[in-house]
């Protein structure tokens, strides 16, 4: 069965993800506070905030109820800790040293709504990244690629160059597990694969 679907992202790359499997979708970017809570683990936070993100997105301009709601969230974890989205060069660069030689999770909280009806995965993936000289992080945040991803560098763009290995899905690590959406999709009755 097909509906229609709304993605609740202002995401590109989430956006990209999408129309490489060939759907047609509208967009609508949640406004929702992406602050982590006190304490809060990074698989509860993204699936907190994809929840959250499904939640708030208005329904308007779809022809019915049943319309499928695709939401999610990706943050970096290294060492338990959240590595957010870089706020300037030097948090940029920081980040990079961070990561530099080490292993690291990525994981997305994924939210899927249709009427009344949820349903939640985290997909996590390991990314690990060669060691970075200081003229390589130099270089990177001149690209001006790091400033508005999780972790701050896109494995899909010139930060590919960053790293040696991952395990797991890549898709996930791009900001959306493609699996787990056309799974859920399913679950809740829309073929996405059509």
């Amino acid at each position: 069965m097909s509906a229609p679907i709304l993605l609740a992202s202002g995401s590109p790359r989430r956006r990209e993800l999408l129309e490489q499997l060939g759907l047609q979708f509208a967009i609508t970017a949640p406004d929702v506070d992406e602050s982590p809570l006190a304490g809060e683990r990074p698989i509860a936070y993204v699936a907190r905030v994809a929840l959250d993100k499904a939640n708030a997105v208005s329904l308007v301009g779809t022809t019915s109820g049943d319309a499928l709601v695709i939401a999610a969230d990706t943050t970096v974890e290294l060492a338990g800790a959240i590595i957010a989205k870089p706020i300037d060069g030097d948090d940029a660069r920081a980040m990079l040293r961070r990561l530099s030689g080490r292993t690291h999770e990525v994981h997305t909280g994924v939210a899927l709504r249709r009427g009344d009806r949820h349903l939640t995965a985290t997909v996590t993936s390991l990314v690990t990244f060669v060691e970075l000289s200081d003229e390589v992080i130099e270089w990177y945040v001149a690209t001006g690629e790091p400033f508005d991803k999780a972790g701050g560098y896109a494995i899909q763009g010139a930060g590919a160059v960053l790293v040696a290995s991952v395990e797991g899905s890549v898709s996930n690590i791009i900001g959306l597990p493609l699996h787990t959406v056309v799974e859920l999709a399913e679950q809740l009755g829309v073929t996405l694969l059509a």
